[in-house]
């Protein structure tokens, strides 16, 4: 019972951050708001039986928004801020174990929009093709 009201309360709480990145108001994405390069990402992991969703700004005009921040600044700089340009980590070994994370981030890059969204077999594979993008925690 108790593990129904959990997967309930993180499917609620998905719902709501995905209506807000939804209804997030054309202002408050302008150049204006955050100067420079930036992207909003987040991560969900789980599957649609049980998920959990976390976030953050990751601002490059000073590096700020997490630990590796300014290697993820300097990853997008090098891809032009196209996360898919950023050369896969060929010494990466990850386990065949399947754990699902949906990598998203929406922001600004050189005055264009961006937009991406991935869902990867585990946070291993993840980091070994979007380097330090989606290093949230370090």
């Amino acid at each position: 019972m108790t593990r129904i009201i959990h997967a309930a309360r993180n499917a609620l709480l998905v719902t709501v951050a995905l209506l807000t990145l939804g209804a997030t108001p054309a202002q408050a994405t302008s150049h204006q708001t955050f100067p420079g390069n930036w992207l909003y990402l987040t991560l969900t992991t789980g599957d649609a039986h049980f998920s959990s969703t976390r976030g953050t700004l990751l601002l490059c005009d000073p590096p700020l928004g997490h630990a590796r921040a300014a290697e993820a600044c300097a990853e997008l700089a090098t891809a032009g801020g196209d996360i898919s340009r950023i050369p896969p980590r060929p010494d990466t070994i990850c386990s065949m174990i399947y754990a699902p994370v949906t990598a998203f981030a929406r922001g600004e890059w050189e005055g264009r929009q961006v937009t991406y969204s991935r869902t990867f077999s585990n946070a291993c594979v993840m980091g070994a093709e979007t380097g330090a993008v989606f290093a949230l925690s370090g």
